[in-house]
């Protein structure tokens, strides 16, 4: 029954502990009407939703953030953690998850792949994170990797990469090869006619794999044509003045490139001041994004073109809110690539499938992640593969001089992930 007391006819001390009885109420109501986060926390106690002792409180959950703030690397990176910082924020501005807030503790791969291993490490084991965003390289992703399924960890990786792998503990946000190398290729094929291909990228496993299906595509499963040179530059190499003159005496009617990272700047620069530029060679690119631009230059990349399967002029009311939102956050002169638009998913689909599987244990979220969609995804709509890759579109763009990209051609439908694809491995 609702107290009726009037406090003005109590003795002071009495009316003082009935002011404060009525304010515990009215905040044990507003923690269940006003308060959802609160109302949810209490519907998902932590002894249920943790039971595998990850870093989860009754308030909150603690991830991590392993990406390359420092080295030739941080060109790439830097818009991977700042979208999935701009996620987070708007997780916690929501409510959080099950009730409780994300807190992250970001740690630096610092572009060297040992000290991600060393940095992921930590993460799982000292810190007890209940997930991970983070990774760039295939090399930092193969190096943490080995961790990642022996500590039982959950990984978000967003970057596009070559495929040949699946693993329990990653969830991979970006493209695999039978999506942006082989689609690239066909594209290339058919559009711009081309039938002799010079294949370049950095001297590490993403490059050196991807080129290898690139040749084989090339040369025996869809016989577009001939690969007629095939180079590799250390990663932050800035001089390809032998290279270049190696695709002049080769004359392809593409350049097939994957550097990666500060190299770029490089790469572009060198081949526009050797008259290698966008109105007299066909290049395609699956290594420049909106990211890579602020450093490589629109006028140096301009007429050149990128496989990805975002960028940041997409014409959806998804991409206008998250573009909006970005910059709001991190300035009007920010931008945003292909890979910062997949680390963005990352934590909205960690939080689905935590939600779906009532829990942030590991083994569950992992159970509860095949099927999961994201309707508000940027690039448009992405679903969750039983391989654990995502159904997107493939698109190609081509550069402009101001900076930014003229998407030229999009798959009709969203693309089946196959890391495994038959003839490539």
């Amino acid at each position: 029954m609702k107290d009726q007391t009037d406090p003005s006819l109590l003795h002071p001390s009495a009316a003082a502990d009935l002011q404060r009885r009525r304010l515990l109420q009215a905040m044990g109501a507003m923690s269940v009407v006003g308060l959802p986060g609160i109302a949810m926390a209490q519907q998902f106690p932590t002894a249920k939703v943790n039971t595998t002792k990850l870093a989860v409180t009754d308030t909150e959950v603690v991830v991590g953030q392993l990406h390359s703030s420092s080295g030739t690397m941080a060109i790439s990176e830097t818009g991977s953690i700042q979208a999935e910082q701009l996620a987070i924020d708007q997780i916690n501005a929501m409510g959080g998850i099950l009730g409780r807030k994300i807190r992250v503790i970001k740690e630096d791969g610092a572009s060297d792949w040992p000290t991600f291993a060393e940095k992921s490490k930590k993460l799982l084991v000292n810190d007890h994170v209940a997930a991970v965003f983070g990774c760039w390289t295939s090399a930092s992703r193969k190096a943490v990797l080995p961790i990642f399924e022996k500590e039982n960890g959950l990984l978000y990786y967003p970057t596009f990469y070559e495929g040949l792998e699946q693993s329990k503990n990653v969830i991979y946000t970006g493209q695999e090869a039978t999506q942006q190398i082989i689609y690239g290729l066909d594209w290339g094929a058919k559009e711009k006619k081309a039938k002799t291909f010079f294949l370049v990228g950095s001297d590490y496993i993403w490059p050196r794999t991807s080129m290898k299906i690139a040749r084989k595509h090339i040369e025996s499963v869809a016989k577009l044509g001939k690969v007629v040179g095939e180079e590799y530059y250390p990663l932050g190499n800035t001089n390809f003045n032998s290279l270049i003159n190696k695709i002049k005496v080769a004359k392809p009617d593409c350049i097939f490139a994957a550097v990666v990272g500060g190299s770029n700047v490089a790469f572009y620069k060198q081949l526009k001041a050797a008259g290698i530029t966008g109105d007299k060679q066909f290049l395609l690119t699956l290594s420049v994004t909106e990211d890579e631009m602020t450093g490589v230059g629109g006028e140096n990349f301009a007429g050149f073109y990128s496989s990805m399967k975002y960028f940041q002029t997409l014409d959806n009311e998804n991409n206008k809110k998250f573009v909006e939102a970005f910059k709001a956050k991190y300035g009007k002169d920010a931008v945003i690539g292909d890979v910062t638009q997949a680390g963005y998913l990352g934590p909205w689909l960690w939080k689905a499938a935590v939600e779906k599987a009532g829990s942030f244990d590991v083994d569950k979220v992992v159970a509860a992640s095949p099927g999961i969609e994201l309707k508000t995804a940027p690039e448009g709509y992405v679903k969750v593969h039983q391989n654990h890759h995502l159904w997107s579109k493939s698109r190609i763009a081509m550069g402009n001089k101001d900076g930014t990209f003229k998407v030229v051609a999009e798959s009709p439908n969203l693309i089946e992930p196959d890391p495994f694809p038959k003839g490539y491995q």
